[in-house]
């Protein structure tokens, strides 16, 4: 009979679920997938891989049934740029967490860690970002991601003895992540101009895959329910992170500046005409400065992070760089693991 650990990860055919399983896999635990997509590291041992849906009732209620799970790291959720269907979008992003989330405690699984997400917001704050300030998201992901928030809420107010811990990421960065990031990865790559929007002295947070999968790692530990903002130290400026990316590639690219408002009347437009992969939340955000304050987790979990912005943009790159025609050549995998479609800014990176 196994001693193992077991633990449910959804989402873990994805770039961040599949980071923490494959560090869970690596501390010794069993870990089980529950994802859409089929997952690439099924038949390793320890991994019990189950390609589904987290609506499916009696899929959750079987597999909680099979399974001793300590806790369940509830990572999947459907991203805005990579959905057309609003529809399956909220509900397997509030739905799908209420019903897991109601599936853990029926089973008597008492430990919930949620990943959440900065889409909370879309505009500057002018200092850190705590966990007291009030979320107001302006597109349909955040939307959901903070309505599934409160749905785990409701669920520890009903249940007392469930405990949850959500943990709000800014952009998740490591090797391997793509998503949006690979366009920025091509213009680089191919010597192109880099553009930010207006001056690029803002300064926009990330937080390494591998740091966030220690958290979610102490949060096992973490006898409470609470809410965690979580993000690297140091901030550069986006200008500044750039330059540091593509003087270590020894690319020809330079940071070129783009005006703010026509910029941003343009990228509007181009989302309402659906030929751009950026979303309202890219447009608010794109030059507008996001910090996270990282006090509480670091107090509470006494949690550090390890890498800078630059350090682990550079991980990323040099896997694009490394991976390049396989990257564009992947269909079945989740959205951060492939490169976003340009649309519209394939026309700007033939003028640069």
């Amino acid at each position: 009979m196994s001693t193992k650990r077991e633990v449910l990860v959804t989402g873990a055919s994805g770039f961040f679920g599949g980071v923490l399983k494959r560090r869970l896999l690596a501390e010794g635990f069993a870990v089980t997938n529950i994802d859409l997509v089929r997952d690439e590291d099924a038949g390793a041992e320890g991994l019990s891989s189950i390609q589904g849906d987290i609506r499916n009732g009696e899929l959750l209620k079987r597999t909680f049934a099979e399974h001793r799970f300590e806790a369940v790291f509830h990572c999947a959720a459907m991203l805005a740029h990579d959905v057309k269907d609003e529809t399956l979008l909220w509900t397997s992003n509030v739905d799908g967490t209420r019903l897991l989330a109601e599936a853990a405690q029926a089973a008597s699984v008492t430990k919930i860690v949620n990943i959440s997400s900065n889409c909370l917001w879309a505009e500057g704050f002018g200092r850190p970002v705590t966990e007291d300030d009030a979320p107001a998201p302006v597109e349909l992901y955040g939307q959901s991601k903070l309505e599934a928030e409160r749905a785990l809420a409701k669920l520890v107010e009903q249940h007392p003895e469930m405990r949850v811990v959500t943990l709000r990421c800014p952009t998740i960065i490591d090797s391997g992540r793509l998503g949006l990031l690979a366009i920025l990865f091509e213009f680089i790559e191919d010597g192109k101009k880099v553009w930010v929007v207006g001056d690029g002295s803002n300064r926009y947070q990330f937080i390494y895959a591998q740091d966030l999968a220690t958290a979610c790692l102490l949060c096992l530990e973490y006898e409470e329910s609470n809410l965690f903002h979580i993000g690297s130290d140091d901030v550069p400026t986006m200008r500044g992170m750039y330059e540091s990316v593509i003087r270590a590639a020894g690319s020809k690219a330079r940071v070129a500046q783009l005006p703010r408002m026509p910029t941003i009347a343009a990228m509007q437009l181009a989302h309402r005409l659906k030929v751009s992969p950026l979303g309202p939340y890219h447009y608010r955000m794109i030059a507008e400065s996001f910090v996270f304050d990282t006090q509480r987790i670091r107090r509470e979990l006494r949690w550090e992070p390890t890498l800078t912005n630059e350090e682990m943009m550079l991980r990323a790159f040099s896997y694009y760089s490394e991976n390049r025609r396989a990257i564009h050549a992947r269909t079945d995998v989740s959205a951060h693991s492939k490169a976003a479609p340009m649309g519209v800014i394939r026309l700007l990176k033939w003028l640069s």
